[in-house]
């Protein structure tokens, strides 16, 4: 399958709006076209180590979950490891691709999986995400009516100088029986106070001005984090085990919460892949369930009589890559050999 191709196709399983706005996503390196990809090699963390195994394995494009180019590189030299992956990668022509946040957002994604580690549960977005396209642009629209066309013209004259204005449309309107022409358009938070500034200068003008704030509609089941209800209230121990188990964990880190003890039931967890501490901060829930939290906002949910555990970064997101390979599989129609690194492992372990 042709780069450009496949990078359309893995944009389509996952739309790259949904990423976070501090985030790196999409295609990081790409070889000289025309380049065919015949192995897509996942892993969770692209290091120097599952590069080789990458080389190894004849990969033609990786797609690494956290993206290994995050902050501006202003050289690429064999100096540090990161420049070190894209010289290899560029020898090896090999592209590199990162979704990260984007699969954290969408309903068959990381944080999804991670719930399947409560039990039989029903989970909703901690905080959903939005239609990226709708409206095309503008927080506020204003509308008004006015029978002056002269007068109309110098206005809509000085509107038009007025930056971040967009849809800015007139049409015919009667009203109370007279002829006059509706005026609608789309702002920014500036440009309102600057539109309205413009229209108070006729209190008639003025008080025919109606203005609505634009939001856009909520994708469903989209977002980032999942508050969890459990069908039935399990017991903290019991909780463990599970998310253990599932994530394939010998032990995982643990706060129990003020006045809490392990055979307490829990209802409601709510639950971030990674770094969950801005996501979960301030959720009502019996646990929080991440990968790794500052000691701060852990004493915060341990006070509030939350237990919180974590079990590290990476751990919460890696064993997502199995079902990954499988849903890529179907949606690239098995066209290309796609395979999990081997090398890929969390950099923390017990010593």
């Amino acid at each position: 399958m042709n780069l450009r191709e496949l990078v359309s196709a893995l944009n389509d399983f996952a739309s790259l709006s949904l990423a976070e706005s501090w985030d790196n996503v999409g295609l990081l390196v790409e070889p000289s076209p025309p380049h065919t990809v015949n192995t897509l090699f996942l892993t969770n963390d692209l290091t120097e180590e599952v590069m080789e195994e990458a080389v190894q394995k004849k990969a033609d494009l990786i797609l690494s979950y956290h993206p290994p180019i995050f902050t501006p590189l202003k050289r690429v030299t064999w100096k540090t490891w990161k420049e070190r992956l894209v010289v290899r990668a560029l020898e090896h022509r090999i592209g590199i691709y990162s979704p990260h946040t984007a699969y954290d957002a969408i309903p068959h994604g990381v944080n999804d999986w991670l719930t399947k580690g409560l039990g039989a549960c029903t989970s909703v977005p901690l905080h959903p995400s939005t239609a990226p396209s709708y409206p095309a642009k503008g927080t506020h629209r204003v509308e008004f009516c006015a029978d002056n066309t002269e007068h109309l013209d110098t206005v809509l004259s000085k509107i038009k100088d007025i930056q971040e204005i967009s849809c800015l449309a007139t049409l015919p309107a009667r009203v109370e029986g007279e002829e006059q022409t509706r005026v609608s358009l789309n702002c920014s938070q500036k440009a309102l106070l600057e539109v309205v500034a413009l229209l108070s200068q006729n209190s008639l003008l003025y008080h025919k001005t109606e203005i609505l704030l634009l939001q856009k509609p909520l994708l469903p089941h989209t977002g980032m984090g999942r508050l969890c209800t459990l069908s039935e209230p399990v017991s903290l121990s019991d909780l463990i085990e599970r998310i253990k188990s599932h994530l394939k964990l010998p032990h995982v880190r643990l706060a129990v919460g003020m006045g809490k003890t392990l055979e307490s039931p829990v209802k409601k967890a709510a639950l971030c892949a990674g770094s969950g501490s801005s996501v979960l901060k301030g959720m009502e829930a019996d646990l929080y369930l991440t990968g790794e939290m500052s000691h701060h906002d852990v004493l915060d949910a341990v006070a509030n009589g939350i237990s919180v555990i974590l079990c590290e970064h990476s751990n919460t997101e890696r064993g997502f890559l199995s079902e990954l390979r499988d849903m890529l599989a179907i949606h690239l129609q098995n066209k290309i050999h796609i395979i999990v690194s081997e090398k890929d492992r969390d950099p923390l372990q017990v010593a």
